[in-house]
């Protein structure tokens, strides 16, 4: 069990949380969540001990082990995996390396025997002879293969150091499990396996995601930080949602009422206050109009952009056909004889592990790229706007926000610009912010202003989630429910992807593809083989290789 009691935290003057009370429990699973800039990860290092309260304090079970999802990669670049992951239990870790430097010595001593004894029965008590197993499992589960389990850290790429990292966290059954974004960079195999994980999990745990579906699966509660305080709803996220949402709704309801009895006493003792007969009536009901008080509903710390892509033209029946696209990238055949033909209602989402092939595809029918083999043809009613995975140069200027905007609009007035900033939250000062020291979700949301700005009747998006929080991911996936033309993208949100997407294309390890006509979660649970490929296309690789 961990609690916090009576927390107070302070930046300056400003009170990030104030008296929170709030008990997370052993078996459960609770979901942390909030707008950006709420305190969600700042709570947890709160819970970690990182951070100290500035009043209050944090309770834990005496003798219970906490475990914390780490976000330098970098920290253990000196160390190998198999070791990283074991120091995910300080004290087992301890124990094997000093028992390795007793039993390296060169005069080994009675006293040292005594001691190595003492420490192989805490190290037996431990599953020590187990750990490097288990350490193995966990890896594997991640999707780590065994010939990285005894590779230096500073050699893995910074997905594989992710995986790591999460493994460390997960090793040796802690009593506290606190992740912050455990899904971010996992593949789908990864994080169905970290879901799976997660359920079993019989301990506590707490998560901070910004991944719907993720939260919906593992959370048996949610603790919603707003207004500086940190509200605990049984169920998952969808059940808070729709709880907090009817909660809202109530008391709007119930202060409506109280408004019309106001308004009904207030009329009855200005018509009767002067009248002698009535008097003793209309002094009844002021002191009943005293009494009346309106629930207080404090605005809510969370902001929703609205996102809403109108196309200028109706897209004909032509839209964009491919025909055999083939691309190598420095030695590997990203894409492999692709063809497929783009109808005007479609809304297709690319899937699959293959996160270049993705990208590439779409740089291609932009114009970004040119294609080794084959060719592509928009219709003449198209039109296209493009999100890119990376938008680093689109941001390297001296532009503001407006300026920015203004160079992409066809209307070159500031107060319609402006008009598609506010929209995105961007409001009053922010438009003479300069674009280059933006946040990463301030930029997508740029993006996302340029890309309803254009009218176009065909979007292609590239993981447009990235960098944003919650309230914007369920905004846009409204919005790209909502557009009217045609579709292609890229996304790790699961129920982005299930409620926007009627056509899967998956781009195998090969460059191969399949297109089927289906919903998301028809497509994974109709074909079992599809996330088994991966493995398959690359055992067969390798062995070309």
């Amino acid at each position: 069990m961990i609690q916090a009691s009576n927390v107070t935290y302070r930046v300056g003057k400003k009170a990030l949380f104030e008296d929170v009370n709030i008990k997370f429990t052993e078996g459960n699973c609770y979901g942390l969540i909030g707008a950006n800039g709420a305190g969600k990860s700042t709570f947890l290092k709160i819970l970690s001990g990182e951070l100290d309260t500035t009043k209050g304090e944090i309770i834990i079970t005496p003798g219970q082990r906490l475990s914390v999802l780490e976000q330098d990669h970098f920290k253990y670049d000196d160390q190998i995996v198999m070791d990283t992951v074991i120091m995910g239990n300080a004290r087992l870790f301890q124990i094997m390396k000093e028992k390795d430097a007793i039993y390296a010595k060169e005069d080994f001593s009675d006293e040292d025997g005594v001691k190595a004894a003492e420490l192989e029965a805490e190290f037996a008590e431990m599953d020590g002879w187990e750990a490097e197993s288990n350490a193995a499992q966990l890896l594997n589960g991640l999707g780590i293969d065994t010939e990285y389990h005894y590779a230096a850290m500073k050699d893995l790429d910074g997905s594989l150091k992710v995986k790591v990292l999460l493994a460390k966290a997960l090793f040796g059954n802690p009593d506290i499990l606190l992740l912050d974004e455990p899904t971010n960079h996992l593949d789908l195999d990864a994080i169905e396996w970290l879901e799976e994980f997660l359920i079993n999990f019989e301990n506590t745990v707490i998560v901070v995601s910004h991944d719907r579906y993720f939260l919906n699966k593992v959370c048996t509660n949610t603790a919603d930080i707003d207004y500086g305080k940190i509200q605990l709803y049984a169920g998952n996220y969808d059940f808070w949602y729709e709880s907090s949402q009817l909660l809202i709704k109530q008391m709007k309801e119930a202060n409506k009422k109280k408004e019309e009895k106001i308004k009904e006493l207030q009329e009855f003792i200005s018509r009767f206050s002067a009248n002698a007969s009535k008097s003793k009536q209309a002094t009844s009901r002021k002191r009943a109009l005293e009494k009346i008080e309106l629930d207080t509903i404090k605005p809510s710390s969370r902001k929703y952009p609205y996102i809403d892509f109108r196309p200028e033209r109706e897209i004909g029946n032509e839209v964009l056909t491919v025909e055999g696209i083939s691309k190598t990238i420095n030695g590997e055949k990203v894409l492999d004889d692709i063809s497929f033909t783009l109808g005007h209602d479609d809304k297709i989402a690319f899937v699959g592990s293959n996160e270049l092939a993705k990208t590439t595809l779409f740089k291609i029918l932009i114009g970004e790229l040119e294609p080794d083999a084959g060719s592509y043809k928009w219709g003449v009613t198209t039109s296209q706007a493009y999100f890119p995975k990376d938008y680093t140069d689109e941001f390297d200027n001296d532009f503001t926000i407006t300026e920015w905007l203004t160079q992409y609009s066809p209307v070159k007035d500031v107060t319609y610009v402006r008009g598609f900033l506010g929209r995105m939250l961007f409001a009053g000062e922010d438009g003479v912010k300069k674009v280059k020291v933006l946040s990463g979700g301030e930029k997508v949301r740029c993006l996302l202003s340029k890309m309803m700005i254009s009218g176009a009747n065909c979007l292609i998006f590239d993981e447009p989630t990235n960098h944003l929080d919650m309230e914007s991911i369920t905004a846009l996936n409204t919005g790209m429910t909502k557009f009217p033309g045609a579709m292609l993208f890229a996304c790790h949100d699961h129920q982005l992807v299930q409620t926007v997407a009627n056509r899967i294309i998956e781009i195998l390890p090969n460059g191969k593809i399949i297109d089927k006509i289906t919903t998301y979660d028809e497509y994974l649970e109709n074909d079992e083989m599809a996330r088994k490929r991966t493995k398959v296309f690359t055992a067969e690789k390798e062995e070309e290789d």
